[in-house]
């Protein structure tokens, strides 16, 4: 059953394992696997909740329902694997490895802090739920999104014979979101004892000086502030973030 969570896209050693971020899908990392397939055997992975519009999920939204659920995923393969997480993604990576370090062996975290506490999904719940349950056309997705989180979208919505289909339901995304801010994700952080490399965006949707802090107080840890790029970098930035994960992963390779 675990197995059948992940996507295998190919490539040869390491296992790789991709995980998106909120109203993300395994499939928005497709401009990024030609490259990191040549790093390592890479797996996508959808989250509970992102998985089609009609896919139930008997469990309470929690960020501990993600996290076993990934669990799952991550022990199905062979050794220790790397966790590339984007936004929700990287939590969920985070505290996968404090929890059960022994299926981790890095991480990347892409845009993603500790601590939201206090913020609410208020400001942006209106625009949500006004978003139509499926697009006609990419020209509406791209009008709606913006020319990167557009494709991104692209790629996350399910594709139907009539347009472009939300993979999940408004509500439930918000639900989780809102968790976020009712808690702080600090303890699992330093119990991380893997190596890993934050990449924040200069447009970042994390609270300032959090990402610099994770660095400053982590075990293992790298650092990068990406100049210019919004909450997506690894499209909005796409060189200079292939350049910091190729060099992340070369350097555990040289000290294996």
């Amino acid at each position: 059953m675990s197995g059948d969570l992940l996507t295998d896209c190919g490539g040869r050693g390491r296992p790789l394992v991709m995980v998106h971020g909120l109203m993300g899908r395994g499939s928005t990392w497709r401009r990024s696997l030609p490259w990191l397939t040549e790093l390592g055997r890479v797996y996508t992975y959808d989250a509970p909740w992102h998985r089609g519009r009609d896919v139930a999920d008997p469990h309470p939204i929690s960020t501990e329902r993600f996290v076993a659920d990934l669990a799952d995923a991550v022990a199905s393969l062979p050794g220790p694997v790397v966790v590339i997480g984007h936004s929700m993604g990287a939590l969920h990576g985070w505290c996968l490895a404090a929890q059960r370090p022994e299926l981790i062996s890095a991480l990347v975290v892409e845009d993603m802090a500790p601590d939201f506490r206090g913020r609410t999904t208020g400001p942006w719940e209106p625009w949500l739920h006004a978003l139509p349950v499926e697009f006609a056309t990419a020209a509406e997705v791209l009008d709606e999104f913006g020319p990167v989180a557009g494709q991104y979208f692209l790629d996350a919505f399910d594709r139907t014979a009539t347009g472009w289909r939300l993979h999940g339901r408004v509500e439930r995304w918000i639900a989780i979101a809102a968790e976020w801010g009712t808690r702080d994700y600090w303890a699992p952080w330093r119990a991380v004892r893997v190596p890993a490399l934050l990449i924040e965006a200069q447009n970042s949707v994390t609270p300032p000086g959090q990402m610099l802090q994770m660095h400053e107080t982590g075990s293992r840890t790298t650092y990068l502030r990406v100049r210019g790029a919004g909450h997506l970098v690894h499209d909005e930035a796409a060189d200079t973030y292939r350049a910091a994960v190729t060099a992340f992963l070369s350097t555990l390779a040289q000290h294996a």
